[in-house]
């Protein structure tokens, strides 16, 4: 008998029945271990390589801010108000858009240690194993 998943009723099955499909559980085990590990090492590469993105996108637009700054302070030296506010509002916006992308470069790279790490799955089902024996 099938359940809907695929998965067979075991409860009528033998003792040497089942000891003897140990071998393919343990495999397929393995397998689901490995196929975790690259699924969970493909997610974090992703991640790091976002946030690394959005870091450099923050880098860029910093370079960007220091002539922006030199010219507000050579605009607010030689003259007074008018070019002074507007270098003043660019290198604000410029400031603005620095933080927003260094912040979501971060965010990105803190979502790298929230997943779990395959290796501590692995952990926990050779210490159910054992618990067993």
């Amino acid at each position: 008998m099938t359940t809907p998943r695929g998965f067979r009723d075991r409860a009528d099955d033998s003792l040497f029945t089942l000891i003897g499909e140990i071998p393919e559980l343990i495999r397929n085990l393995v397998i689901a271990e490995v196929n975790a590990g690259k699924a969970w090492v493909a997610r974090t590469a992703k991640d790091a390589g976002v946030g690394a993105g959005w870091l450099a996108a923050a880098l860029f637009f910093l370079f960007w801010t220091i002539p922006a700054l030199l010219a507000f302070v050579i605009i607010g030296l030689s003259s007074w108000w008018p070019a002074w506010l507007a270098s003043l509002v660019v290198v604000v916006a410029l400031l603005l858009l620095v933080a927003v992308f260094a912040l979501l470069g971060v965010m990105r790279f803190k979502r790298i240690g929230k997943t779990q790490n395959p290796v501590q799955s692995i952990a926990q089902d050779v210490k159910e194993v054992r618990d067993e024996f």
